[in-house]
């Protein structure tokens, strides 16, 4: 067994937890958290302790949140915490939520700061080594409006800020460290080292957790469960449902059978590819539904686009349904949650979510199916979906495929869906895409695609008017998903891509870029 698979399989080897308080960057400590080769997990705060010591961390980390401590009702650190014997660290009301629980003080209301913030370190500490020098400042992220006022007994101040005097702090023999400012987003100097420095100087991880450890033990895992049972999974054209498909393969053999239902909104040449790949370079059994007219016939006429989420996931759910009733005989359903959805869906007291995201199909399975879930992904983020897909061999054009919502077109057409708007639509956005390939753009970019807009416009072309619809071309950059900026085309770029458009699909007569950003709490871009 090699390191990497040992670090996962074993429950009591290099695992830190997570415990959130609500703050919108906790994912962004978990990425950066795993990035450096630690698993980890992020539970909510009030987990069931007894849980907390099955899962055995090698150190706990307290996340930020919007809640004030001098509020009776606001979360409040675990006692399990501190009686586990490892190494905490507390990041912003992860800090003011220790230091109350310790014996120190918090005052509300004071000490506010948003935003960029300049940090001193005062003292040296084994939680900055190799990052910053005593005396040192650097540009971190804060984002409170209390601030600890008197420290627990024990910890010491090393790192002040204007507005506040204990900006980082430190209780050596124990090994509990508090920040006032979020390591984790890439607006903090060097955030991620002093990460990594509590994971490993610290809590002694070794960094040896990696995608090719973890399909070796989810594979394991997936042969366990299954036994000699059979497996279908739901297909839909995205990174999630392919490598879910792939890994299961590699699990269970022709004992899986897939099931691609082609609603007829994907982009141009997918659902060709999606068959081509799995039957023609996997040999995975395959069943490709073509149920187009029946989306489209369901659709007529349509135009909130929750009513659209809404016809198309319960019709994808009753053709899968009467596909996999075909098939006959299988126990398991495997499909492609991944740790956000996880996270997202989880009650307050940790349990996980037991339907389909809406990523897949927007509705999620019946009961009565009566399936027993097989989540081979559940504990990844997406661009380590990416790093298994590669791993596992699926082709970079899936892998690196831009995200894409199980509506599909659909959404993307404001507005009734009709035939001939899906065709203007999949072709304008197939050459947006081929010329941002053509320029290498497409790996810098997080997604890219056109969105037919509910309005026409008068324009001339030639000699003669033309009243005809108009296209908004969208394309954003994000590190996480969960914010995202406007690509910055050059002028040369957008006016060649809408004059191919222009030209090329007759019906379509103005184009526009939207330089809007994305902000935080969604995953999607629709």
């Amino acid at each position: 067994m090699r390191p990497s698979d040992r670090a996962f399989s074993d429950p009591a080897a290099e695992r830190v937890l997570i415990l959130d308080f609500g703050s919108q960057f906790t994912q962004l400590i978990a990425r950066r958290v795993r990035e450096s080769g630690v698993y980890c997990e992020i539970w909510p705060y009030n987990a069931d302790p007894l849980r907390i010591a099955a899962f055995a961390p090698r150190a706990i980390i307290l996340s930020g949140g919007p809640a004030s401590v001098s509020e009776e009702t606001s979360p409040r650190v675990p006692a399990e915490v501190f009686a586990a014997g490892v190494p905490v660290l507390g990041i912003c009301y992860g800090e003011q939520a220790m230091c109350a629980a310790l014996g120190g003080a918090v005052e509300s209301g004071h000490g506010r700061e948003y935003g960029r913030a300049q940090f001193e370190l005062t003292e040296p500490s084994p939680l900055f080594a190799g990052v910053w020098e005593p005396g040192a400042r650097a540009d971190v992220w804060m984002s409170h409006g209390d601030r600890v006022s008197r420290l627990p007994p024990g910890f010491r101040s090393i790192g002040i800020s204007v507005n506040a005097p204990f900006a980082a702090i430190a209780d050596d023999a124990r090994r509990y460290y508090g920040l006032m400012f979020h390591p984790e987003v890439v607006h903090t100097a060097n955030g991620a080292a002093i990460l990594r420095n509590f994971t490993h100087a610290i809590a002694g991880c070794s960094g040896a957790w990696s995608m090719a450890g973890f399909a070796d033990s989810a594979i394991a895992r997936i042969r366990a469960q299954v036994g000699q049972g059979r497996v279908i999974c739901g297909l839909s054209g995205g990174v999630d449902s392919a490598v879910t498909a792939l890994l299961v393969h590699r699990a269970v053999g022709e004992r899986l059978t897939a099931i691609f239902v082609d609603h007829g909104l994907l982009r141009a040449g997918e659902a060709e590819e999606v068959a081509e790949t799995f039957r023609g370079r996997f040999n995975i059994r395959l069943v490709h539904r073509d149920a187009s007219a029946l989306f489209l016939a369901a659709l007529e006429g349509v135009t909130d686009p929750e009513q659209k989420r809404k016809t198309i996931g319960r019709l994808f759910v009753e053709v899968f349904e009467e596909e996999a009733k075909k098939l006959g005989g299988a126990e398991y359903l495997a499909q492609g949650t991944l740790y956000p959805d996880v996270i997202e869906s989880a009650s307050p007291a940790g349990g996980p979510s037991v339907t389909i995201k809406s990523h897949h199909n927007v509705g999620g399975l019946p009961e009565r199916m009566g399936f027993a879930l097989i989540e081979p992904l559940r504990e990844l983020f997406k661009d380590e979906v990416r790093e298994l897909g590669r791993a596992l061999g699926l082709p970079e054009g899936i892998v690196g495929r831009h995200p894409f919502p199980g509506p599909g077109l659909a959404i993307r057409i404001p507005g009734a869906v009709t035939p001939e708007k899906l065709s203007l639509l999949r072709r304008a956005d197939s050459i947006f895409l081929e010329e941002i390939r053509a320029a290498g753009l497409y790996d810098a970019i997080w997604q890219a695609f056109a969105v037919l807009l509910p309005v026409k416009t008068v324009g001339v072309m030639g000699d003669g008017r033309s009243y005809d619809h108009a296209l908004a071309l969208r394309a954003v950059t994000s590190t996480d998903g969960m914010t995202a900026d406007a690509y910055p085309f050059a002028p040369t770029f957008l006016s060649r891509v809408s004059g191919r458009i222009v030209n090329e699909v007759p019906g379509i007569n103005r184009v526009t870029y939207d330089v809007t950003s994305k902000p935080p709490g969604t995953i999607e871009w629709e």
